[in-house]
Parts: C-alpha cells; structure tokens; sequence
C-alpha cells in the first residue's frame, strides 16, 4: 500500500466521497477516511472535498460545512501548503471557507444538470494538474444544480492575469459560469475547486473513460518531491 495518504472529508449529505476514494487508490494513494466532527487530520497528505450536498445545502451550498470542526484544521494546513482538491460541494466548501474567491450560484437555466461535459486544462501549475497537458481537452462527468461561478471583475481578471483559471468549459457553458470557468486555484496552486467530477472517469468500463484520473496521479509528484 502507498504511504501517500490523501484524506476524503464526509459530511452529512456527502454523496461522492466513496468515489474519490476509488480515484484515490486506483492513482496508487492511500485514501483515509476523516469525519467532518474531527479536527485530526491523521497525517494525511492531501485532502479532497468530495460533491454531495453537505448539511442537505441549507442556507446555501457549503455555508454550513464551512463550519463543520474538520474544516478549522484544513483551512489551516492549506494555508501552510497542504494540497487540498474541492469537487463540486467541496468547490463550493472551498468558496464559504475563504480559500478560494468568488461563489457558486444556481444554474442560469434553473435546472440541474447531469451530462458529460469537455473541459480545457488551462494551468498545469498547480499540484491537482500537473499530469495534464496545457490546453489539453479531456471529458468528465457534470452534476449540479448550483454551479454557477461568479466574482467580480477585479478578482476575474486577476485569476486570469495569474493563471489561476485551471480549467474552463468547452462548447456550450451548461451553467452560466463567468468567463466559461470550470475550476480555480488559490495563489499558491496548492488549492483547487473544480464543479465537474473527475472522480466519476478514472476507468474505461465506467464513465467517460479515463480523463479524470490526472487530477489524482498530479498529486503523486508533488508527494515525490517532498
């Protein structure tokens, strides 16, 4: 087994985070299982965020799993340089939390949406990407009801002058998201949100295929080279 252990947060109302532990292991890490009630991070490496709708997404998505004990201790880890990857709800998390700017709001449409959806890696600078090609185009699944990323002008020009943007989608935007922005990264790049779920393709039999699993194995350099 590796001795690279990534942990998977669980909140009431998480729906993926069996998932993420499979993408997890099939990248060739250790996937630890942490409680959003503890504040021990078990020396964990990394951590993940996984989709879902934490607290049942009262108040607004993530307001509430801000709070939650666990989070106290990884926003302070992430602010020291640990790896931490928001899915989905855990983007959203990761918005409320402060550790990335902006907010994720409901779709344009009004609709929740469940497609595959193509994306482009716009940075590779950051330890979730650095298995990617830039300006690569990969396929993933997409599942949200509120995964509109808003901010204002300002911050969005400056996740672009700082190439903070790390993956936009391609095509048609499926939820309004400002500048097509799929995924962001904190100035550090040791932090990112991503709305689509590449933990959903990291095998050929299920999925898209195996687009998603980068995202997992980028880690594994940063663990390389520490």
């Amino acid at each position: 087994m590796s001795s690279h252990r990534v942990g998977i947060v669980t909140f009431p109302g998480s729906l993926d985070d069996q998932d993420a532990a499979r993408a997890v292991r099939i990248a060739g890490s250790e996937p630890v299982h942490l409680w959003h009630a503890d504040t021990d991070l078990r020396h964990v490496d990394a951590v993940i965020l996984p989709g879902g709708f934490s607290y049942g997404d009262y108040l607004r998505c993530g307001a509430i799993a801000r709070f939650a004990p666990v989070m106290e201790s990884i926003v302070d880890r992430a602010h020291t340089g640990l790896p931490v990857l928001g899915i989905c709800n855990g983007f959203q998390i990761l918005c409320e939390a402060g550790l990335l700017p902006g907010a994720l709001t409901r779709n344009d449409h009004l609709h929740f949406i469940c497609r595959d959806q193509s994306l482009r890696i716009e940075s590779t600078s950051t330890v979730w990407t650095s298995d990617f090609n830039q300006g690569q185009e990969i396929i993933i699944p997409l599942k949200n009801g509120e995964g509109g990323y808003i901010a204002d002008e300002a911050t969005l020009d400056e996740l672009e002058n700082s190439g903070r943007i790390v993956a936009r989608y391609v095509g048609t935007n499926p939820n309004g998201s400002r500048r097509d922005i799929a995924g962001i990264a904190n100035p550090a790049g040791n932090v990112v949100g991503l709305m689509p779920h590449p933990e959903h393709a990291v095998e050929n039999m299920f999925g898209p295929g195996t687009d998603g699993l980068a995202f997992f194995t980028s880690i594994l350099r940063t663990f390389s080279r520490a």
